[in-house]
């Protein structure tokens, strides 16, 4: 097993038992992160990303699968399946990540998921309608970006 396949699988495995600080040490002082949701953030704000959504997922359950490495790069693919609090559905968001490493710590990490298909689970009628739009889309990405500066807010991040 490769160094960097431990960190993957260390990061999940943390991911799964909701322990946020072994998540957020697999990261590099100077990481980046992005996904449908949450865009170009830095490590500070990665870092609070994952607290707040671990704090905030009373009943998350994680999958994760195909990890996969090489010296600088990495893929995984991960199931999480979570009441949204926003509208108390539920939802299963399929991901595909990738990860780029240097000295034995994330630096790059981007997920991909349906934002189509979280959004008819996680918004009902209004994803059903919507969530194929860029409008609908900005919406949720600016609302998550601001919950996330409150989060850091509130805990002096």
């Amino acid at each position: 097993m490769t160094s960097n396949i431990k960190i993957i699988q260390t990061f999940y495995t943390a991911f799964q038992n909701k322990d946020y600080k072994t998540m957020q040490d697999c990261y590099a002082a100077n990481a980046v992160f992005s996904d449908e949701v949450f865009q170009n953030l830095n490590a500070s704000q990665v870092k609070a990303m994952w607290e707040m959504l671990i704090k905030a997922g009373k009943d998350l359950e994680l999958e994760f699968k195909n990890v996969q490495a090489t010296g600088t790069t990495g893929t995984a693919e991960w199931i999480a399946t979570y009441t949204f609090s926003a509208t108390n559905r539920k939802v299963t968001n399929r991901i595909k990540a990738t990860f780029t490493f240097e000295n034995g710590k994330i630096v790059q990490h981007t997920d991909r998921f349906n934002f189509y298909a979280w959004a008819k689970q996680a918004l009902g009628t209004p994803g059903l309608l919507l969530g194929w739009t860029g409008t609908l889309k900005q919406k949720v990405q600016q609302k998550a970006m601001q919950n996330l500066e409150a989060f850091m807010q509130k805990n002096k991040m």
